[in-house]
């Protein structure tokens, strides 16, 4: 008897799209990426000192136009966080300069409500509650208002961080934090802002010394992907088993500042805050 036997080589992340960064665009834009989030099969770009949100086809990667967003400050490195929600569908702008959230609602006409909030908004994303998450980082905070902008927590970080750029509320109720100075960290607090645990003394072989950790990403499963420096590595909800993910990419990534999970194809957006400001698209992702 003749056994035959098929060997199947799994083949790696490859990089499937790059959106540049004068995409869309009728004159040069190179301004950062400063975050990617995406809703249904659209995909959603926010640029400092841009006034309006690019929106793409998350499948072929073709612009599909823009949102604008009134009022919005786009002084002092303008916004630096953007989220969306499903359940209201909205998206959610952070706006630095003025220190507001603006909310746009996606099916009455791109309406647009704001409100106040903490000092240095940059990070936000919507946790299992359907409510806005915002990080304070001038006062090292964390904001979580319902969508109509009403205040539901504050969790004080100051005993935690140093300045918090990014957070995501875990299966469990704590949030994963990025803390993004040059000897950077990802920590873990409870809803009472105290550290329940971090990764940044313990240094895996290999993978070396977080460095302005910005966007993170966490998974159904609890894993977390962090834009760190001109990598994207990957930990468990423990902070363990941190790796840096193969992503080839000529000339390397280019200070990662938004970062974005696809639900299908394992697909993967990162959004680049230095070189060529592109949106680099990678298919086969594996976590």
């Amino acid at each position: 008897m003749c056994l035959l036997l098929t060997v199947v080589k799994f083949r790696g992340p490859r990089l499937s799209h790059v959106i540049p960064s004068t995409a869309g665009n009728t004159e040069t834009n190179t301004e950062s990426v400063t975050a990617v989030t995406l809703l249904d099969e659209q995909l959603f770009i926010m640029r400092s000192r841009s006034p309006h949100v690019d929106v793409y086809d998350a499948t072929t990667c073709t612009f599909k136009g823009r949102i604008m967003i009134p009022g919005l400050g786009i002084s002092n490195g303008g916004p630096l966080g953007l989220a969306v929600c499903a359940v209201y569908q909205c998206i959610y702008a952070s706006d630095l300069t003025l220190n507001m959230i603006h909310r746009v609602d996606l099916t009455e006409g791109n309406a647009v409500k704001e409100w106040s909030v903490g000092t240095g908004p940059r990070g936000l994303s919507v946790n299992h509650r359907h409510n806005v998450v915002v990080v304070c980082s001038d006062c090292r905070k964390i904001q979580e208002y319902t969508t109509h902008g009403t205040l539901v927590r504050e969790i004080d970080l100051k005993n935690a961080v140093t300045e918090p750029w990014h957070a995501v509320q875990l299966s469990t109720g704590e949030y994963v934090v990025s803390d993004c100075t040059s000897l950077g960290a990802v920590i873990v607090v409870g809803a009472n802002g105290r550290l329940v645990r971090g990764y940044h003394s313990l240094i895996p072989e290999g993978l070396g010394q977080t460095e302005y950790p910005r966007s993170l990403v966490v998974t159904k499963y609890d894993d977390i992907l962090v834009a760190d420096a001109n990598r994207i590595f990957s930990l468990t909800s423990f902070l363990r088993g941190a790796r840096k993910l193969a992503l080839p990419v000529d000339g390397g990534i280019q200070l990662p500042c938004g970062l974005c999970l696809g639900n299908s194809r394992g697909r993967l957006y990162i959004g680049e805050g230095g070189g060529q400001c592109r949106v680099l698209v990678f298919d086969a992702v594996r976590l």
